[in-house]
């Protein structure tokens, strides 16, 4: 019986991962497909191949990712709460991806579910996530600013400043420049091999955050 207990547990536990992943990832796709569009103006009309695509890897990135935060966290509540964590930043990197937006229906809630999130320090004491949340945005305002006053051009969308302090929200401070450089760094490998491969226009803006929201899962399950 305690053999059977044994495998069973970890097995109940990964199902538990799926059906929670999938609880979450229905809405979360149907705002990744209506809310971008409400911003901006326009009526959802019938989607796209791309769309269709971008749906299944959606979800299918999340259920894996599920299995990891099960396995990773095992049956306690770090699990769900990591869960929530990958699953609102594959549907933010999914949107900014397709449309360029990173709306504050998402990055808001995901920044303040960060703080209580560590209230109890599951992820990092609740004042690295404080200082992680002021100085994320806070760091990417600068960069902006300096960028804007030198080129005349913004380098960076007010979401990915949001983005940034939901990071340092769940991960604490002390995360956030290894996030950075993570994302910094895939972001140019996937710049120039789009400009290698004639996708990428000389000075054509593409979004940070998928790097962004890639860099924050691996920061998170990586530990």
């Amino acid at each position: 019986m305690l053999w059977i207990t044994w495998n069973l547990e970890p097995v109940a536990t990964g199902c538990a991962a799926l059906a929670f992943s999938l609880a979450l990832g229905v809405p979360l796709a149907r705002a990744a497909w209506r809310l971008p569009r409400t911003l901006a103006g326009t009526r959802p009309a019938e989607p796209t191949s791309a769309h269709v695509i971008g749906r299944r890897i959606f979800f299918s990135a999340a259920a894996l990712l599920a299995l990891v935060c099960a396995w990773r966290f095992g049956p306690t509540g770090a699990a769900l709460a990591a869960i929530v964590f990958v699953s609102v930043l594959l549907a933010l990197a999914w949107i900014d991806a397709e449309t360029g937006f990173l709306p504050d229906f998402l990055t808001l809630p995901l920044l303040w579910l960060g703080l209580l999130v560590n209230v109890d320090m599951t992820f990092a004491p609740l004042a690295h996530a404080v200082v992680g949340a002021a100085g994320g945005y806070l760091a990417f305002w600068c960069v902006d600013g300096a960028f804007r006053a030198l080129t005349g051009r913004e380098a960076l969308g007010r979401g990915d400043f949001k983005l940034l302090a939901a990071l340092g929200a769940w991960l604490g401070w002390t995360a956030l420049p290894r996030v950075v450089f993570a994302a910094a760094v895939l972001g140019l490998a996937v710049a120039l091999v789009r400009r290698m491969t004639g996708r990428l226009a000389p000075g054509e803006a593409f979004g940070f955050g998928p790097f962004l929201a890639a860099a924050g899962i691996a920061a998170l399950l990586g530990g």
